[in-house]
């Protein structure tokens, strides 16, 4: 993995969210993703459990985690995935076939969009979010954690 991912998981619990920085290094397939979270964060049954990955200046990806629901994913951008193992993860939890033959010419975000709606992030403030000339994945995401109140736990982490 390259030394410019930061990844954290956040689990909502009655006081808030707790958040604790995670190794994905090892992750060879979608499961190990959702394995990490549960392991790190001692996760036991239904607890909400966000999954936070930002690689520098390219993309960021946001994965919802939730007893024995199904996983849904976001996808900043599926064509910057291309070059980074992480990245083509995360595209196949998205459900993205990566296009070796797009000229990558602008955003094009992939999965889930509404994962967040009914935490207070609808699905057309994520893609407008991911989409907006000149922020960094990092700044998304720390708005994205400010609107569902994780701004506090992500800063801690960075």
């Amino acid at each position: 993995m390259a030394s410019n991912t930061f990844s954290a998981a956040f689990v909502r619990t009655s006081g808030g969210w707790s958040g604790a920085e995670i190794d994905l290094s090892a992750a060879e397939i979608v499961d190990d993703l959702g394995d990490a979270v549960t392991e790190t964060l001692s996760l036991s049954g239904d607890e909400l459990a966000l999954l936070c990955v930002e690689v520098e200046d390219e993309w960021f990806a946001i994965a919802r985690y939730r007893g024995e629901e199904e996983p849904r994913v976001f996808l900043s951008d599926a064509h910057a995935i291309l070059s980074d193992p992480l990245g083509e993860l995360f595209a196949e939890f998205a459900g993205v076939a990566p296009d070796k033959e797009a000229n990558g010419l602008g955003v094009r975000p992939a999965g889930d969009y509404e994962l967040l709606s009914d935490l207070g992030l609808s699905s057309e403030e994520l893609l407008e979010l991911s989409m907006e000339e000149g922020m960094l994945p990092a700044d998304i995401l720390s708005v994205i954690a400010e609107r569902l109140a994780f701004a506090d736990e992500l800063d801690r982490l960075r």
